[in-house]
């Protein structure tokens, strides 16, 4: 696919649940290949909704997602294996008895080889800083290594594109700080980092492009100095005399 083409495409997305609730309408957004988007909206302003469209784990009432240039609902494998979901519960993510079988989970549902999964396993959790760990139960961790093996369970399957929902809920200062400092590492390996947050003092300064959501739609979308000032009118909160330049946690020295 030639590299002008969005990673993701999306287009006139409309979800409607069985109880009627209409979660997305007419959504029409693009992600550029190798960008950092952050996506901020209220509760219940659709932001989840729509990344569960991503890799085929909700299907559209209507409209069309695209990944890489093919539509999900073509081949949702294709999807799942170029984009990865990082929840917000990391315990919905860990499935095994160890950390080590937790990584590999993924690749093992492709049918890879045995040493690829073990090249796999290796090359996550040491970019997680886990190779520690590797034989510890993962339900017995602290949040920040349960975010972190969720994150190298993802990475074991080689996305190109990663979604972040809401990463900060539930981590401390040094917490928020490693996650960021993941986010930019792979960012700078050519990833398309997707980030949903409310909390966008603590990442928007690392952002290429803002995206709010309200009400099931996309209602601004753009660079974050221009999309900024709009942001406090959807429920998002911007602290007073601070641009987007200064809004992360992490400093000149991190």
């Amino acid at each position: 696919m030639s590299r002008d083409t969005p990673l993701v495409e999306i287009k006139e997305l409309t979800h409607k649940f069985q109880s009627g609730h209409t979660a997305l309408t007419g959504v029409s957004l693009s992600i550029p290949r190798e960008s950092f988007t952050v996506i901020g909206g209220e509760n219940g302003s659709g932001k989840t909704v729509l990344m569960k469209h991503l890799n085929g784990i909700l299907s559209p009432t209507s409209g069309i997602v695209y990944i890489d240039g093919t539509s999900v609902a073509v081949d949702t494998r294709a999807a799942r294996r170029k984009v990865g979901l990082v929840f917000q519960n990391s315990d919905t993510q860990l499935v095994a008895q160890t950390v080590s079988e937790d990584i590999a989970f993924g690749p093992e549902n492709l049918g890879l080889s045995n040493e690829e999964i073990e090249r796999r396993v290796k090359e996550a959790s040491d970019a997680m800083d886990l190779s520690a760990i590797l034989d510890e139960s993962p339900h017995r961790l602290s949040g920040g290594e349960k975010k972190k093996t969720a994150i190298a369970g993802v990475l074991s399957m080689e996305p190109e594109l990663i979604v972040f929902d809401e990463p900060f809920a539930g981590l401390d200062y040094r917490g928020v700080r490693m996650l960021l400092h993941k986010m930019l590492t792979l960012h700078n390996q050519k990833k398309t980092i997707i980030v949903i947050t409310h909390d966008l003092e603590k990442v928007l300064a690392h952002a290429d492009r803002l995206v709010i959501m309200a009400g099931g739609q996309v209602v601004c979308s753009g660079v974050p100095a221009e999309i900024l000032k709009d942001a406090a009118a959807f429920g998002l909160r911007v602290p007073s005399h601070m641009n987007h330049k200064r809004m992360t946690w992490l400093d000149e020295t991190s």
